[in-house]
């Protein structure tokens, strides 16, 4: 289940703070990490488990044991405090398919759950929610030297907050190669179920994803949606379409 638009509100106009933070994802991977030619800055500002854990900046390679296998894991100079790599990391990726992905949701999903809280509030339980997910990827591994990184933490909070605020909207999505639209209750329903099967299933982190952000930023965007709810629907009484 593959989704491409869902139910907006019309005449609300551009979401201003989501059209920012996907310009910002973008840039950061195409100025900062693929254009460097080396990878210094992505293992510098990506959140490493130990360096938070610690408060210690890790600046040479780790060796690390996954599935068996050691590796070793690279490091770099990073911020100070290191803390800091908590709210980078967010705006980083591993990859051109890695950021298409992740804002892809974010566009789709983000607009509404904009324009519901206001700008503000939106902007401050993105990243919010985003901490709440690096946090607990940390706490599934708290001695792991890898790297990780991505909007994923941040985007699965926009989708938790949008699953109470709009549980009914309609999610065009592809399903088996057949164009639908499913309830959002459904769509992102299916989406964090498979979050938390794959989640436990990898328990040995050796998946290269980080379904414990996933899951966590979920769960904390559940929360601001259940406060965000309690705000006043400027959206009630006009009529629905697509984009």
């Amino acid at each position: 289940m593959f989704p491409i638009g869902d139910e907006n509100i019309p005449g609300r106009g551009l979401a201003w703070v989501t059209t920012a933070l996907i310009a910002a994802n973008v840039a950061v991977f195409v100025f900062l990490q693929a254009a460097t030619g080396d990878n210094t800055f992505t293992y510098g500002w990506s959140t490493v488990p130990l360096e938070i854990t610690t408060n210690a900046d890790l600046t040479r390679p780790v060796p690390w044991v996954v599935g068996g296998t050691e590796f070793l894991i690279q490091q770099a100079p990073g911020p100070s405090p290191i803390y800091l790599t908590l709210l980078s990391s967010m705006f980083m990726h591993g990859g051109w398919l890695h950021l298409g992905g992740n804002m892809l949701f974010l566009w789709i999903f983000g607009d509404n759950v904009e324009h519901r809280a206001g700008p503000l509030l939106f902007l401050v339980a993105y990243l919010a929610t985003g901490i709440v997910g690096s946090l607990a990827q940390v706490w599934s591994d708290q001695s792991s030297p890898i790297p990780s990184l991505g909007a994923s933490g941040a985007i699965s909070g926009v989708l938790g907050a949008y699953i109470v605020l709009f549980p009914r909207n309609r999610v065009t999505v592809f399903l088996f190669r057949f164009l639908v639209q499913v309830p959002a209750l459904v769509a992102i329903g299916m989406w964090i179920a498979l979050q938390l099967v794959a989640g436990f299933a990898d328990t040995a982190g050796v998946g290269g994803v980080a379904y414990l952000a996933h899951i966590g930023g979920f769960g904390a965007g559940v929360v601001a949606g259940l406060l965000l709810r309690a705000l006043p629907d400027r959206g009630a009484g006009r009529t629905a379409s697509y984009s």
